[in-house]
């Protein structure tokens, strides 16, 4: 009996592993101290929250969609 082909390999689990890991690390940029009714927190606008992680986060995104949709080359 012939081994049954997956839809994905090896390589397509570990792209698809790199992109959440970008994914997690944007989220966790995004994250922080926030304002309270006392204190105002001035690292809310700071450029890491506001354009880095999310930037970032959406590169995850657009890496898993292109680790979904990689097909290898056959030898």
């Amino acid at each position: 009996m012939e081994k049954p082909q997956l839809a994905f390999n090896k390589i397509n689990f570990i792209l698809v592993a790199i992109g959440l890991a970008v994914i997690v690390l944007g989220f966790i940029l995004m994250s922080g101290a926030g304002s309270d009714e006392t204190h105002f927190e001035e690292a809310i606008f700071s450029a890491t929250r506001i354009k880095v992680a999310p930037v970032m986060s959406l590169l995850g995104f657009v890496f898993i969609i292109f680790a979904i949709m990689y097909k290898p080359k056959k030898k």
